[in-house]
């Protein structure tokens, strides 16, 4: 192929970027808010890349009862609930179909590139901590997911040429949910010493470990082109339940709950920081523990927010959903869908309360007011 006509598809794709980036879309697909989404995270928007992870030790959502529920196909694809996750209902605010795929789907099928243009790219990884240790082998973990996006804007890049691509990236939309996984494995580590970590150990892990490398992450992302970040904190980690079945009356762990809250302080005054040294970044924080702590599941509908709908045992949460597994008859009315993730309705409520974003669940904007941001 010559080299002119090399050049002239090269013209053509940079165009058709720049069409996306100005909001010129197909009149039959829903308006847009932001030309693409870059997701960031771990199991709660996972799509499924842990599905093309080897060993044994991945977890994966590719049996039933998993997406039971999806619409058009009611199979598992690697999201681990009954149907749509967080991710997918955030996207569809946002105007798309749903969450854009998994980095290792769209390279499985060799059509990272077009995506990535034109939709965006998924990398979260179920199990990923913001630490490299946190089920180190397991995942990807979140430092690798930015290292993926890296080389993805680099091939970017080399279709439709750097300009196209930073237009493309400062008005596209980069959603992050991550963390829970480390306060996992923290208070495991704990445990199997049979003791309670001392305040400087809480103060390294937390303000020394979780939030430097979750700094050097959005940094990065930034430095990469990003501008627009939907960050979603950590939640009630000690309210799900395979914590709750510890306990024997049941309630939530509140020393795991004291630790994601005061996480949750820290990256609220990271945001700041981050926001004043760092020209154009813009960012909402959804108040994921916040949404938990102040809403009813009861007024919502639910008739349990402390058992798992598939599972079995005690809570539902002293086995793993999988095909056999004892299964709830109405999973709209279920808060977790299996002993650690909540259900699709769940996820749908906690999405839609972020983007429309009422202050006390958003903080300093909504999503809404994140991606319409100019």
């Amino acid at each position: 192929m010559g080299y002119g006509l090399l050049a002239m598809k090269a013209l053509v794709l940079s165009s058709i970027v720049l069409s996306v980036v100005v909001g010129v879309e197909s009149s039959s697909v829903q308006r847009r808010r932001v030309p693409a989404m870059y997701v960031f995270g771990d199991s709660t928007l996972d799509v499924g890349n842990n599905n093309y992870l080897e060993g044994e030790q991945v977890p994966r959502a590719n049996k039933p009862y998993y997406g039971i529920d999806l619409p058009g196909s009611g199979k598992p694809t690697g999201r681990f609930s009954n149907g749509y996750n967080v991710a997918d209902f955030v996207a569809k605010n946002l105007g798309f179909e749903k969450s854009p795929l998994a980095y290792l789907v769209l390279k499985a099928r060799n059509y990272l590139i077009p995506s990535a243009i034109s939709t965006g790219v998924s990398y979260a990884s179920a199990g990923a901590g913001i630490l490299d240790s946190t089920n180190a082998g397991g995942n990807i973990p979140l430092s690798q997911q930015v290292r993926l996006f890296e080389s993805t804007k680099a091939a970017m890049e080399s279709k439709v040429g750097p300009r196209a691509v930073s237009q493309l990236l400062s008005k596209s939309f980069f959603l992050i949910g991550v963390g829970s996984n480390d306060f996992f494995a923290f208070a495991t580590a704990m445990a199997k010493q049979n003791r309670t970590a001392t305040q400087s150990e809480v103060a390294a892990f937390i303000n020394g470990s979780l939030i430097s490398n979750y700094s050097a992450a959005i940094t990065e992302l930034y430095k990469l082109g990003a501008r627009k970040f939907g960050i979603i904190n950590v939640g009630p980690v000690g309210c799900v339940p395979i914590v709750r079945v510890l306990n024997a009356t049941g309630g939530c762990a509140d020393g795991l709950n004291q630790l994601a809250a005061g996480f949750d302080g820290f990256l609220n005054s990271l945001l700041v920081r981050l926001a004043s040294k760092l020209p154009g970044l813009a960012y909402s924080i959804a108040d994921s523990f916040g949404f938990a702590a102040r809403t009813d599941p009861l007024a919502l509908g639910f008739v349990s927010q402390d058992s798992a709908c598939c599972g079995g045992g005690r809570l539902g949460a002293e086995a793993d959903c999988l095909p056999g597994a004892k299964l709830c008859a109405n999973r709209d009315r279920f808060l977790f869908w299996d002993r650690v993730h909540p259900s699709q309705r769940a996820a749908m409520l906690s999405a839609q309360a972020y983007y429309d974003g009422p202050a006390e669940f958003t903080s300093p904007i909504s999503f809404k007011q994140l991606a319409d941001k100019s």
